[in-house]
């Protein structure tokens, strides 16, 4: 049975550290969020973070989502400075148990729990009960994991590093871009064009290609700002190109997790450019695969537009044990 004490739980990713405590009945509390490029790591994070919500009882339990790949006790975010071994975290801050997942582990974990009010519908058929179902989503990097049924009727969230997939371009433009974004980086996962910075690589490609100087000191919601406002020939176009791949990568997930159970789509960019998202290309580039065109045609997709789904899937893990 849980203790009397509240539970902590983190989203962890390249650039912001998000916060909360659970309480026994499963209320969460203030979300604090951090920059993680201003601390050390996540023991000087979380006590800043216990210092300004003041619980009467500190935690005893904790999970951590993180965007990083997992193996043993060593955590190396992939877009952070921020590294750590799991067990002297725990020993920091006086744990009992700490349980560290990917970030999109978490996210994945939390999608059949979610109300229709926290999701976005864009398009396809109705889900089929006990298939499997493909979450990603770009924010910092590209999330990408799946949520596999077990013959006992349990669900297990898939670790992967999908978000690193060797990008294919759909028509000759993509090619192009792909092109010279392989002059710069040589190998062009799909990271490199479908995450935050990815957005700005798509910018400064089409920019070279067109012949157009790039703005130089630029971020990700520069570039959504500017397309938002039909103020940016090159901004429009590197949207449209990322909402178009995104579309192809999904597509992709879909038919390799046989993802009739749906297809869940996630991380902080598209809520900000949800309608602009659902006008897009990416559906039927997510149908876009020929004589698999049917089959992708009756799964369903949806934008997740709750503000921090990791945080439900982190919750059930504080609650078992």
């Amino acid at each position: 049975m849980p203790g009397p004490e509240p539970a902590l739980i983190a989203d962890i990713g390249g650039t912001h550290a998000r916060f909360a405590l659970v309480q026994p009945d499963g209320r969460i509390g203030e979300m604090v969020v951090l920059r993680c490029r201003e601390h050390a790591g996540p023991v000087e994070a979380v006590r800043l973070f216990l210092d300004r919500v003041g619980p009467s009882l500190p935690p005893a339990t904790a999970a951590f989502a993180v965007a990083s790949a997992l193996s043993g006790d060593w955590v190396d975010l992939t877009n952070s400075s921020w590294s750590f071994s799991i067990e002297a975290v725990r020993l920091a801050l006086g744990l009992r148990r700490l349980q560290v997942v990917n970030d999109f582990t978490a996210v994945a974990l939390s999608v059949r729990h979610l109300s229709p009010a926290d999701l976005l519908p864009l398009g396809g058929g109705t889900a089929v009960d006990g298939a499997p179902i493909a979450v990603l989503g770009p924010g910092t990097g590209l999330g990408v994991s799946g949520l596999v049924p077990t013959p006992s009727g349990e669900w297990v969230a898939l670790a992967t590093e999908g978000g690193h997939v060797t990008m294919a371009a759909a028509n000759g433009r993509e090619a192009q871009v792909l092109e010279w974004l392989r002059g710069r980086f040589g190998h062009v996962s799909a990271e490199r064009v479908l995450s935050g910075p990815g957005l700005v690589n798509l910018y400064r490609a089409v920019c070279a290609l067109d012949g157009v100087t790039a703005r130089d000191a630029i971020d990700p919601p520069w570039v959504l700002d500017q397309a938002a406002a039909g103020a940016c020939g090159p901004c429009r176009e590197a949207l449209d190109l990322f909402f178009a791949m995104l579309g192809t990568v999904a597509g992709n997930l879909a038919l390799s997790l046989g993802a009739k159970g749906g297809v869940f789509v996630a991380g902080g960019i598209l809520p900000r450019v949800r309608d602009a998202f659902a006008a897009s290309a990416f559906r039927s580039r997510f149908e876009d695969k020929g004589r698999f065109g049917p089959y992708l045609s009756g799964i369903p997709v949806w934008l997740i537009v709750h503000p921090e789904p990791a945080f439900a899937g982190l919750t059930g893990l504080c609650a078992e044990g």
